[in-house]
């Protein structure tokens, strides 16, 4: 099952925590505190609305490399404390590392790998809690830090890598990879404008990212990746999206662009050769259905013999209540 989550900072203002919930949104993350010297003025309000709506309620700091670790660890514990993010129940608590111009905070590969394990060892013996999160860019993973370095049992991997599609991580795969944050373009009933939004992966449920609930989640097997005598070339025709390529032949968007150098997914032109997953040998993917009206996903689930979690799991759906008559699903 996917769990729905939005991370706010002092740009959100959100007018309904209620609304919120009722849009399948169960976790958020709040910026507390940034180096020594930052304190987020709406932290408070943003915690306390979310716990008053039934949202479980973490929070997170940015990391400055140029204070010491042990400044970054205590302004996030003194204000984590003082808004009870720390207590049983809550969203674990996270590590936001990523370049930040405006502050003159930038990481190298030195940098960030001791930085990280001794930020996660002075927060555990500060507060004796274990459970933790790193979040950083997929190029950050990719080319900078090293997790198997510093990750354990419970310190889990969250990934920001905008593709607007849930769970799809650009083929970046960790064995504690729990979160990826897929877009910060998101819309959520009750918070104007824009938010970030993430989903849960790799089998990770909301409960072991809670402090004082479940075990840590068990160690997922890698995922598949086609041999390379498993595409074949394709010339796209009229009318077709690189969406529905990938619907159809049971992979992703993301790894279609990165096969073929495609800088832009929504720009693509018929009579363009690419290659593809041959046919039956992609990620699993079965015959394709065309939305009609009055369709609902629990219809379709219960037609199918499957479940709404299921075919919104296959299919990258965001909100399973919200779907369209004409667009293309992949029956799971």
């Amino acid at each position: 099952m996917l769990y729905y989550g939005i991370d706010v900072s002092s740009w959100n203002d959100v007018a309904d925590w209620g609304a919120v919930r009722g849009h399948n949104i169960t976790y958020a993350s709040v910026k507390l505190t940034q180096g020594d010297y930052y304190r987020n003025p709406k932290a408070r309000s943003q915690v306390d609305g979310a716990r008053g709506a039934g949202v479980r309620a973490g929070g997170y700091h940015f990391a400055d490399p140029d204070n010491t670790v042990e400044a970054n660890v205590d302004a996030f514990v003194r204000m984590g404390r003082e808004l009870g993010v720390f207590e049983s129940g809550s969203l674990l608590p996270m590590l936001d590392v990523e370049h930040s111009p405006t502050d003159q905070i930038y990481w190298d590969a030195g940098k960030a790998n001791s930085f990280i394990p001794e930020w996660i060892r002075v927060f555990r013996e500060t507060t004796g809690i274990r459970k933790v999160a790193v979040y950083a860019n997929l190029n950050f993973w990719r080319t900078m830090l090293r997790p198997d370095e510093w990750t354990d049992e419970d310190v889990f991997v969250w990934l920001a890598l905008y593709n607007g599609q849930p769970g799809d991580t650009g083929g970046y795969w960790h064995p504690r990879l729990g979160l990826h944050q897929h877009t910060s373009r998101g819309t959520v009933r009750g918070v104007p404008g824009n938010v970030d939004r993430n989903v849960t992966v790799n089998g990770v449920e909301l409960d072991h990212l809670t402090l004082g609930e479940a075990a840590p989640v068990p160690t997922p097997e890698p995922p598949p990746t086609p041999r390379p005598d498993d595409w074949e070339s394709y010339r796209i025709q009229w009318g077709d999206t690189l969406s529905g390529i990938a619907a159809a032949r049971g992979t992703t968007v993301a790894e279609l662009a990165a096969r073929n150098g495609i800088a832009d997914p929504n720009r693509i032109f018929a009579g363009q050769v690419i290659q593809v997953p041959r046919s039956g040998s992609g990620g699993g993917g079965g015959e394709r259905y065309q939305i009609q009206p009055g369709d609902t996903l629990w219809a379709l689930a219960q037609r199918w013999g499957t479940t709404v979690d299921a075919i919104a799991s296959r299919n990258g759906i965001a909100n399973p209540s919200f779907i369209r008559a004409g667009d293309w699903l992949v029956r799971p």
